[in-house]
């Protein structure tokens, strides 16, 4: 099992609840130093436990993080796109802004270089850490994603990106009807996390007043990488099924998203890359 941003919040709670039912871990964080301490404390619950240096800012990072997994030649049966930022402004290093490049684009990339494997090691489920602020998102403005971010809390930055993660996750069933691969975009719900770090003061503190634990934002993560049903559907915190956003449920766009995360991150490859394809 794959699971982005699991040192710490949300991520965290997840690898360490199914740890306990005795699950192979393999934790992309962006920090390995970081990352020991949780390493050690969750071979306590599970022996087979590895760290791997990840930074969905980068999708070089991103390239090398895949073409680590798929080197270790395992099956790999459950992907959680977990890791994200929230409240912060700039863009990623390859140029898009920054809750989109990371929350979105760097678990694109990292989706699709795995899809092989996944598809190989059938029956597998795809895991989407979405949000119901994507509810506030009014659709995609292609050019604004290629731009810095613009407002002053990174929120509605924060919900396009969010928007994009159930955009893919519905595509990706689509693509993937009749492989026994499923997806799911789950509503963790309003969790104090480390992803609100950095929002400007004083959001931040009145932000956080009606937030849930990290254990209780692991709820519906859990069920979807274990035993939900609905490939391509939507989840709240309590792992019900809800409908969408109206943009969220357009398939032209979600396929459209699809063309443009393909193109984006296919013009990162490095010139090597593409000589040998």
């Amino acid at each position: 099992m794959v699971i982005t941003g699991a040192n710490i919040g949300i991520g965290r709670a997840v690898a360490g609840s199914l740890a306990a039912r005795g699950a192979r871990l393999r934790l992309l964080c962006r920090s390995l130093d970081k990352a020991a301490p949780v390493v050690d404390e969750l071979r306590a619950e599970t022996a087979d436990v590895v760290a791997i240096a990840c930074d969905l800012g980068r999708l070089a990072s991103v390239r090398e993080a895949a073409a680590e997994l798929l080197a270790r030649d395992e099956p790999l049966h459950i992907l959680i796109n977990n890791a994200g930022v929230g409240g912060q402004r700039g863009l990623t290093a390859d140029g898009f802004e920054l809750h989109f490049g990371v929350n979105h684009l760097g678990h694109f990339l990292l989706t699709t270089l795995l899809l092989e494997r996944l598809r190989a090691s059938a029956p597998a489920r795809i895991v989407h850490v979405a949000s119901g602020s994507h509810y506030q998102a009014r659709g995609l403005d292609w050019d604004a994603l290629r731009r810095s971010t613009s407002s002053i809390s990174g929120m509605p930055e924060y919900a396009v990106s969010k928007l994009a993660n159930i955009l893919f996750s519905a595509e990706l069933a689509r693509r993937l009807d009749g492989t026994n691969v499923t997806t799911y975009a789950v509503n963790p719900g309003r969790v104090a996390s480390n992803i609100w770090q950095r929002m400007p003061w004083p959001i931040r503190p009145l932000f956080k007043l009606t937030m849930r634990s990290t254990e209780q934002g692991a709820f519906s993560t859990t069920r979807a990488a274990t035993d939900l049903d609905g490939s391509g559907r939507y989840y709240d915190a309590h792992a019900t099924e809800r409908p969408p956003s109206l943009p969220a449920r357009d398939e032209d766009l979600a396929a459209q998203l699809w063309m443009r995360s393909a193109a984006w991150v296919e013009a990162d490859r490095p010139a090597s890359d593409h000589l040998r394809s």
